[in-house]
């Protein structure tokens, strides 16, 4: 477990979640991932609960209880101008849906949809950088973007934030990578380039921040996220007791095995157990 200080621009950053109501979302996902929670609103203001594990902040439940649209995990990508970042979006043929504003002390956020109308959120760090503790089980791993046009995905995200993909996996699958991501990883984790090579990981795998996967079913284009699990078996077990509802049984894949999950509010999730090569 590595304390996470900061991100560098372009990098995914923290997910939240605005449920109308958050206290059943704080008794799911607390009893599947073992969150704790506290409130840091200002009197008077809806509340915001940031979920710690181990005592970091790995993400955080929202309270919007006039929310007029279905609840989903919210994706937030690190930017050194919000306002500027905003623009780019727009250039690059992006909606914004939320100008930029100030959150307090923590930082300044806006929201906007691509292309296609896959939600995201910008973030541009005041006194708060982004979740403290990833990967670890419990913790939030990577975002998926679901698109019907991985080509044009690449174009935009290439424009707003200089992401790159990899070659598709026999799924259709991409790798999205922010070059330099792993330069800067390795200053805190100076043997991370030595575990890449000895996992033969693909190359470009350290630059990764997100991915992409083309949709065959008519869903429409959105952002998703995935969550670190040390059983994806239990882990399935578990979040039905709390009442998910499972749309993907676990299964393997190179180097995980993952399940889908439909939380109670009917918001969908993974969950991934890392499984290296031995």
């Amino acid at each position: 477990m590595q304390k996470r200080e900061q991100y560098p621009t372009g990098v995914p950053c923290f997910v939240d979640t605005g449920r109308r109501d958050p206290r059943a979302a704080k008794d799911f996902y607390g009893g599947l991932f073992g969150w704790e929670f506290e409130d840091v609103s200002p009197d008077g203001a809806p509340s915001y609960f940031p979920a710690t594990l181990n005592g970091l902040v790995v993400a955080a439940v929202g309270e919007q209880p006039d929310m007029e649209w279905a609840p989903v995990w919210n994706t937030y990508v690190r930017v050194d101008d919000a306002d500027a970042a905003a623009a780019a979006v727009s250039e690059a043929g992006g909606k914004v849906t939320m100008a930029p504003f100030e959150v307090g002390p923590a930082g300044r956020m806006a929201a906007f949809d691509d292309p296609e109308g896959a939600s995201l959120c910008l973030w541009e760090p005041g006194q708060t950088h982004g979740a403290q503790l990833v990967n670890d089980p419990g913790a939030w791993v990577f975002s998926t973007l679901n698109t019907g046009d991985v080509s044009g995905a690449e174009r935009f995200y290439a424009s707003v934030f200089g992401w790159k993909v990899g070659p598709a996996d026999d799924d259709g699958s991409v790798m999205v990578m922010k070059p330099g991501y792993q330069d800067f990883l390795a200053q805190s984790d100076p043997d991370l380039p030595a575990r890449l090579e000895q996992f033969q990981a693909p190359e470009g795998f350290g630059d990764v921040v997100a991915t992409m996967m083309p949709l065959s079913n008519g869903t429409p284009p959105h952002w998703d996220v995935t969550f670190s699990v040390g059983d994806a078996d239990a882990s399935v077990t578990r979040a039905s007791e709390l009442g998910a509802e499972v749309v993907v049984e676990p299964f393997d894949a190179p180097w995980v095995r993952v399940a889908v999950l439909r939380d109670p509010d009917e918001v969908a999730f993974t969950v991934s157990q890392f499984m290296p090569p031995s």
